[in-house]
């Protein structure tokens, strides 16, 4: 079987400059801004018992083919065809792995939980490295450098992010059109900078021969495995080529990659090292030591580097942008495929559906990246926190498209490890590089990513022990319609009552019938069911089916990259001949408080977390736009 052809790649041609202009300001954001700290880190790990030619090789040749297989191979080629109806992403995957088994097993949703978690200690340090990276720039302006101590450098990073995450709540749809402009003029410029110090040392583009780095890695033990969790930073962002696919689409995003991207960063990388094998040779002649500089910044004329340094910051803030948006809609993601509670999702467009705000995650992020950047200063001393949860989540993956391409594009075993046993051990060797700094730093991400998996996994079990409480503890709607219904008094108008099990009588209903003594004449039970699909066409949105007089069931069935509005999917009902006026209908919530009970199944800290949680999800009447003052909430006690 081969792959579903995907919806998001098939784009008239008169969109697809417009769509691959914006995948290089959105995309290619994180990826892109790498030269600025990636190669020297490695290079100074090369050089921490001194540096040689041949390890400047090394390091360029591992740079580049890094790129080749970790970016163009596996995500360009190979992942990018495994899309969920046009979406990619880590929880996209997961969706069409649990699609492809037929089931959410626990391995499913381990891998799940873990990529999802790991994206989020990602997005914390990603703003911050970039940002600072590119403001130590200033450093390198002769004119300016006594004046940027530490402080200086400092303060305008955290000015930069606080500004940035503070923008969030109105939306970037007004400066999103110039991302692409910005970025397409950064790559031209790495490309440039990069292409003039090529006659440095012209030897530098032997480094596209493996052999170089084979031969580094063989020569360096344990020390070259230090160094290969440097030169990891130059794939940082491969997951965004994936996870934004949806956006752009297949082509846009490969076209950009080939053309633009990928020989602006080669370009780049060698023209670092061969100002590095020059800079070698000038200081050995001289009888000096060898210092790492800031190789990207030394690239430009004295004179330009000042503007260098804006061009660098504006793409930076692209880039953690990029990041951030990107954690908003895995939260979205999240949120409707079970993982997390309910949270406000504000959306800051009125015409990009993508764009939205969480003030929950904004928040949590705005506090994580400028603790981040208090506590390591330095663009140096963030790249040891940076890259542990990136290949954690690039191993979750591919682990993620085994199953797919076994279970779904009905591959064999052979072409399967053919395939993806080389991608999968190259991604375990970046694990295993990058677990060297765990001391130093990539506990962090770890950190981060451990504790929202665990809340994850407590939200998980608690929401299934609650719906397994909630079926033991509810009257059989069958009973229900026999037994009850025709004996209650009815009043005029139309109620409808939330369920989320629709073989059960809604606890609100049996509320509402319990203190009123009296039922509508027209009833609605209504189910919001989540499909492993990103979207769901307005054709398949509804479901209509007549229980008995006065009694009625719908279905609206939404994909996770949906937000759910009731009041929009209840207009459908007309298309199926059913008259429905939302503003004289009574919406019936039940809401149920958990408190803590003598016996659990829960672990007592997992049930205070649990609590925690139900009580500062969202209210379902702004998570599912229902109109306020339609709204009666019915609440109950109940403990899991």
């Amino acid at each position: 079987m081969t792959p579903e052809p995907s919806v998001a790649t098939a784009h008239p041609p008169r969109r697809f400059l417009p769509l691959a202009l914006g995948s290089i300001g959105v995309v290619f954001g994180d990826i892109g801004t790498s030269p600025l700290y990636a190669f020297k880190e490695a290079v100074g790990q090369a050089a921490k018992d001194g540096l040689t030619p041949p390890e400047v090789m090394g390091v360029v040749s591992l740079a580049l083919w890094a790129l080749i297989i970790v970016v163009t191979v596996k995500y360009v080629v190979f992942l990018m065809r495994a899309d969920n109806r046009g979406e990619g992403g880590v929880l996209s995957l997961m969706a069409l792995a649990q699609r492809a088994v037929g089931r959410r097993t626990p391995l499913i949703l381990m891998l799940g939980l873990g990529g999802a978690a790991l994206f989020y200690g990602d997005a914390v340090i990603t703003p911050a490295i970039s940002v600072l990276s590119a403001i130590e720039g200033l450093r390198s302006v002769p004119a300016i450098a006594d004046h940027i101590t530490l402080g200086v450098v400092l303060s305008i990073t955290i000015a930069i992010l606080v500004g940035l995450f503070l923008i969030q709540s109105s939306g970037t749809s007004k400066v999103a059109r110039f991302f692409g402009p910005i970025c397409l003029l950064w790559f031209a410029v790495i490309a440039v900078l990069g292409a003039i110090h090529l006659r440095d040392a012209p030897g530098i583009v032997m480094s596209i021969n493996p052999y170089f780095g084979a031969r580094f890695m063989l020569d360096h033990g344990m020390a070259g495995l230090l160094v290969m969790g440097s030169v990891f930073l130059t794939v940082t962002g491969a997951e965004a080529l994936y996870a934004d696919m949806g956006h752009f689409g297949r082509w846009p995003i490969q076209s950009s990659w080939f053309f633009i991207v990928l020989p602006a960063l080669i370009l780049n990388y060698l023209g670092q090292g061969a100002l590095t094998l020059a800079t070698l040779h000038k200081v050995t002649e001289q009888g000096q030591a060898f210092q790492n500089l800031d190789w990207f910044f030394l690239l430009a004329p004295e004179m330009l580097r000042a503007p260098l340094v804006v061009l660098a910051a504006c793409a930076t803030v692209i880039a953690s942008q990029a990041v951030i948006t990107g954690a908003f809609s895995l939260s979205q993601q999240a949120i409707q495929l079970g993982l997390l509670p309910r949270m406000t999702l504000l959306r800051t467009s009125e015409t990009e559906a993508g764009q939205i705000y969480v003030p929950q995650i904004n928040l949590l992020l705005l506090v994580g990246v400028i603790l981040l950047v208090g506590v390591f200063k330095t663009s140096t001393g963030l790249a040891q926190a940076y890259g542990l949860a990136v290949t954690g989540t690039m191993v979750v993956t591919t682990s993620l498209a085994i199953i797919v391409v076994r279970r779904l594009w009905k591959w064999s075993l052979l072409a399967t490890v053919a395939l993806i046993g080389p991608l999968l051990l190259v991604d375990l060797v970046f694990l295993g590089s990058n677990a060297l700094k765990l001391l130093s730093g990539g506990w962090i991400p770890l950190v981060i990513g451990g504790s929202l998996m665990v809340l994850m996994g407590v939200w998980v079990k608690g929401s299934r022990l609650l719906q397994e409480k909630r079926r033991q503890d509810s009257l059989p709607l069958d009973d229900f319609l026999k037994l009850i219904a025709p004996r209650a008094k009815r009043v005029p108008g139309a109620a409808v009552y939330l369920t989320a099990d629709p073989a059960v009588t809604p606890g609100a209903l049996l509320h509402n019938l319990k203190h009123n003594n009296v039922l509508h004449d027209r009833n609605v039970l209504l189910a919001v069911e989540i499909d492993d699909a990103p979207r769901v066409s307005d054709a398949d949105r509804l479901t209509y089916e007549t229980l008995s007089e006065g009694f009625s069931i719908v279905r609206l069935r939404y994909g996770f990259m949906e937000r759910p509005s009731i009041p929009r999917g209840m207009l459908l009902l007309r298309k199926q001949g059913v008259t429905f006026d939302v503003m004289n209908t009574s919406f019936f919530l039940g809401r149920r408080t958990v408190v803590a009970g003598r016996s659990s199944k829960l672990a007592r800290w997992q049930e205070k977390l649990f609590i925690f949680l139900t009580k500062n999800a969202a209210s379902p009447t702004d998570f599912f736009q229902i109109p306020p003052g339609r709204v009666v909430e019915l609440g109950a006690q109940t403990t899991v």
